[in-house]
């Protein structure tokens, strides 16, 4: 049976899954039942300096698919709101009754190395396992000088990491925002401050939709609102290349990386680790379904283990990483085709219009003169192989895309002839 122990920048965890800096981990009483229901650790809602934050009330909206799915999940809530001494009490105790379990305690304090100076043994002093840096918060606190105001700046990010390096002997583990053009940048200067490990992403500025009776976007605040942080499943993809971006970086090869965004079950978490995640964090799918979804995952995964031959997760973290690379090593002479399985077909002609419509005009429509049973074929000498028919299909399985074999070598875009500014010999990187 697959090991699911990790161990993640100097620290044991009984299994991978923990719960990220959010409501769900904001007090003892929810921590105890995550840990009764099976997570291996927690990171303790953000705590700051006092007097406490203070919150707003309406404070979450969504943005729903079909039957009110929610795909993405918004929220304008603030850190703790809770005082320091309450949160440090209880943090201790906790962790004294759950000393098998990794509490990490997250921090913001304003960009002055006093502040960070005295909280910091205070932390320590209650036995928690590390404590992460929270430079992602997009709303409320860059208004004050915090969360992401730091984290957008690497020159901030390098400095105050340092700062906590230089105070606390627990593992340093810096938050990063996914609110900035390259998300390296902040990666890179995290580790110049000696940051232990970097956590992604955090939430990303959003508005989800709004009252157009009222004029107003939700969440709505005695009739105004504002942007908040968006997660959720709708984010996953842009936190995976995140991710990937750090963990192929060659100036923060090695640095250990949690994964956050979107991750639902045991398959969104096998992707994190796939592309460099040590542990991964979830918030949106607990605070939805309730903390038993981590009984799946840790079932699930362990079983995709047991199926691979993973003895460990440390047998298959990062095991993806060399398979991304930049678009332009890609290979210009790989051909896929579409083929469409006429058993499964259920004739509703979704590939036809999409193809048609918006693509490449590479299916055609045979309709029989007698029966006007429409058949959809693709044509293969107009095919590109751009998969939006396999996408749009509504039968999984029914459209597939074939590779074909055209007798070429692999080409990539700085060698491709086609390029006016193609390059004698590049290697793939």
């Amino acid at each position: 049976m697959a090991d699911l122990s990790i161990e993640f920048c100097g620290i044991k965890s009984i299994n991978p899954f923990w719960l990220a800096s959010a409501p769900p981990t904001d007090k003892a009483y929810n921590v105890v039942r995550a840990f009764e229901a099976g997570w291996g650790g927690v990171v303790w809602k953000t705590l700051g300096e006092d007097p406490a934050a203070v919150n707003v009330s309406s404070r979450y909206s969504a943005h729903y698919g079909k039957n009110r799915e929610v795909l993405g999940f918004n929220n304008i809530e603030l850190i703790t709101d809770r005082s320091l001494a309450l949160n440090l009490e209880e943090i201790t105790q906790v962790k004294k009754d759950w000393p098998d379990r990794v509490i990490i305690v997250s921090l913001m304090l304003p960009c002055e190395e006093r502040l960070w100076a005295d909280i910091l043994p205070l932390v320590e002093a209650t036995g928690a396992d590390g404590i992460e840096l929270n430079f992602g918060c997009p709303h409320g606190m860059p208004e004050r000088g915090m969360g992401a105001a730091v984290g957008q700046v690497p020159e901030y990010v390098e400095m105050v990491t340092r700062w906590c390096k230089q105070n606390t002997r627990l593992p340093v583990i810096v938050k990063l925002t996914p609110n900035i053009t390259d998300v390296r940048a902040p990666a890179r200067a995290a580790k110049a401050g000696g940051a232990d490990a970097v956590s992604l992403i955090n939430t990303i500025n959003s508005i989800t939709h709004l009252d157009l009776d009222q004029m107003v976007a939700f969440p709505i605040v005695g009739g105004a609102s504002t942007h908040g942080g968006y997660c959720g499943s709708a984010v996953k993809p842009i936190a995976l290349n995140m991710v990937a971006e750090i963990a192929r970086d060659p100036q923060t090869a090695g640095l250990p990386i949690s994964g956050i965004g979107g991750i639902g079950n045991w398959r969104d978490a096998a992707e994190f680790m796939a592309l460099g995640s040590g542990c991964v964090q979830v918030c949106t799918a607990a605070m939805l379904h309730g903390f038993r979804i981590v009984e799946e995952m840790k079932d699930g995964l362990s079983r995709w283990m047991d199926q691979k031959g993973y003895k460990s997760i440390a047998d298959f973290v990062g095991k993806a990483v060399p398979n991304t690379t930049d678009w332009k090593y890609l290979n210009m002479n790989y051909q896929v085709i579409a083929q469409i399985n006429q058993d499964d077909c259920i004739k509703c002609g979704r590939c036809y219009v999409a193809c048609e419509d918006t693509s490449h005009q590479s299916i055609n429509q045979l309709i029989d003169a007698v029966t006007g049973v429409r058949t959809y074929e693709v044509n293969k000498q107009e095919c590109v192989g751009c998969n939006l028919c396999e996408i749009t299909c509504p039968v999984q399985g029914c459209i597939t895309m074939v590779p074909q074999d055209t007798g070429k070598p692999y080409m990539n875009w700085t060698q491709d002839p086609r390029n006016p500014r193609a390059e004698k010999v590049v290697e793939a990187a």
